[in-house]
């Protein structure tokens, strides 16, 4: 019987019958009596019901102790020069809670209060300034919802299948609500003289993380963000002020911002000469390819998973462009030979992840389930081999093929 069938039956008005096919279940009347019985059971007497009140409120909250999803920890030769991923497979909606957003640092978190903290603008301006953290807040700021990824997320899949699970492959990428100061406004105010056509931005960490950002991107959407899902950033994420640049590789998103200089070129930084830059098959390097392009990944059922049984599977991920919104995602549950389109949740906003979901009917058979996106743009989420057909082999950056999960039939699902 085809998936469409299957879910007529689930839809149907014989609604009993359909979920006791889906679910394995007997007769409901009997289940509910079962269930009126075991509640009638559980009344606790009076004086047992002070046991059942709660906890007291407290000053900050927490999650359930049922709970127990985490970042995933990759540790380089140094301690401070490390990363952590976001269990993806976890993951309700579209927003990245603070506490569950990925890491990537250079140099180690520095502990930098904000009461001392200054942010620098020179440069080829007509007013240089030195703002305090107060002066910025008081600006006129917004909040925008925007995903942020490590160009380097996905990059162990250059080879083909590589990591066990969504989280080590994709746990690269988060998407908050960031508010901060747009900063054109500040540009704006302090002269930008014609002779600046980029910007270097530096943190307060050890590394001195330097990059150079375009004017024409700076004078977009680009904010001086100060807080993350309705509260400060967090230390991790760049406290208490980070550059953002939606839809660009996280390199550039500089954390814990002290200077802004307004110069005539690139500053040609460690950064992006021999680091962040793309190398191609024939020797020469792209560099300054800041825009990561449209990636979708299914995140459940993804590797490491178990299907209980034969049955409906509702299959659900997440798709990104740093070009603009997502048009479309489809689904492929047989390695590609044909591909549907999936459901994708509303709003759809630009330069956030969108969730996506598709109803399957697994029938306890081997199958190999995908997913690619298309954006506003019209661009298209590649295989991996059409990506190396251009690329190559010598690239850790960039990676955007599109993402295979085999569901072998005891249900186990592993990365294809």
């Amino acid at each position: 019987m085809s998936d469409k069938k299957h879910l007529a039956i689930w839809r149907s008005g014989d609604w009993a019958i359909g979920r006791r096919r889906f679910l394995g279940l007997g007769s409901l009347g009997a289940l509910a009596s079962t269930v009126a019985a075991a509640c009638r059971k559980a009344t606790p007497p009076a004086k047992a019901v002070q046991s059942w009140l709660g906890a007291p409120v407290s000053r900050y909250g927490a999650r359930a102790k049922y709970e127990t999803a985490a970042r995933e920890f990759r540790q380089s030769r140094r301690n401070e020069a490390s990363s952590s991923r976001t269990p993806l497979q976890s993951s309700h909606g579209v927003i990245t809670p603070s506490s569950l957003h990925f890491e990537r640092h250079h140099g180690g978190v520095p502990d930098i209060d904000p009461a001392t903290h200054r942010l620098l603008i020179h440069g080829l301006v007509d007013r240089p300034v030195i703002l305090t953290m107060d002066e910025i807040r008081r600006l006129p700021s917004v909040s925008r919802i925007y995903f942020l990824e490590c160009s380097g997320n996905t990059g162990s899949e250059w080879g083909g299948p590589n990591e066990p699970d969504v989280q080590r492959a994709f746990g690269l990428t988060s998407c908050s609500e960031w508010t901060g100061v747009p900063l054109r406004s500040i540009l704006d105010d302090l002269g930008l003289q014609s002779a600046g056509r980029w910007i270097v931005a530096e943190g307060a960490d050890a590394c001195r993380m330097t990059r150079s950002l375009p004017i024409e991107k700076a004078m977009d959407d680009v904010l001086l963000a100060y807080g993350q899902n309705g509260e400060a950033l967090r230390p991790e994420q760049g406290y208490p002020l980070r550059l953002f640049v939606p839809g660009w590789e996280g390199n550039i998103n500089v954390k814990w911002l002290r200077v802004l200089k307004v110069v005539a070129e690139p500053a040609m930084s460690r950064e992006e000469t021999s680091k962040y830059t793309d190398l191609m098959p024939d020797g020469r390097a792209r560099q300054f390819s800041f825009t990561m392009d449209a990636k979708s990944v299914i995140t459940h059922p993804s590797g490491g998973h178990k299907l209980a049984s034969p049955g409906v599977c509702e299959i659900t991920g997440l798709a990104w462009s740093g070009r603009g919104a997502i048009a479309r995602v489809e689904v492929s549950t047989d390695n590609g030979a044909t591909w549907h389109t999936a459901t994708l949740d509303t709003p759809v906003l630009k330069l956030a992840h969108t969730r996506f979901h598709y109803t399957w009917w697994w029938d306890g058979q081997p199958a190999v389930i995908r997913s690619r996106c298309i954006d506003e743009t019209g661009y298209v989420q590649p295989t991996r081999e059409e990506l190396v057909a251009v690329r190559g082999f010598f690239s850790n950056y960039h990676y955007n093929g599109i993402q295979s999960w085999k569901v072998q039939p005891d249900g186990t699902v592993t990365n294809a």
